[in-house]
């Protein structure tokens, strides 16, 4: 659990270092009750997973949920596609922004809150490899900051 009382089942790592993430939003999920038990295992990968808006309806496309061991004939398939559930203003601003050149819409992070099953979606644009080392200098710089500040209030000197 963390501060905002949510159980996190998986979240996608490479997303803020692949993408300049604009927006996000929450939506639920159309899941079938092996999908639920399988993502309460805590057994899901968002890798592949990207957002596509088809006939004015959010669809999941490529997020792997493993089938659930003890399931039956009523298994899944792990990579079908998964409806989203967003209100029509939602919908409408992400078909809008996605029809602009270089955006795009991926799952940041799968969770539950309060039993209930919800995928956080992030308006994304891709990053070219100079802003992924500009951003990674920029992370360093701001680690040697904290780590100079420590050992400056301890009073330790060069």
């Amino acid at each position: 659990m963390d501060s905002n009382g949510r159980k996190v089942v998986a979240s996608n790592k490479k997303a803020h270092h692949d993408y300049h993430i604009e927006d996000t939003f929450e939506a639920g999920m159309v899941l079938q009750g092996t999908e639920v038990k399988s993502l309460r295992l805590g057994r899901a990968s968002l890798v592949d997973g990207f957002v596509d808006i088809d006939n004015g309806e959010a669809w999941l496309h490529n997020v792997h949920i493993p089938e659930y061991a003890q399931g039956t004939w009523t298994n899944h398939a792990a990579r079908r596609k998964r409806k989203l559930l967003l209100n029509r203003a939602e919908i409408d601003k992400i078909e809008r922004k996605v029809s602009e050149k270089g955006h795009t819409v991926i799952p940041l992070q799968l969770y539950f809150v309060k039993g209930r099953a919800k995928i956080e979606i992030g308006l994304a644009k891709g990053k070219k490899s100079w802003d992924k080392r500009q951003s990674i200098a920029s992370r360093e710089a701001d680690r040697e900051k904290v780590v100079e500040l420590g050992r400056r209030l301890k009073g330790m000197r060069d």
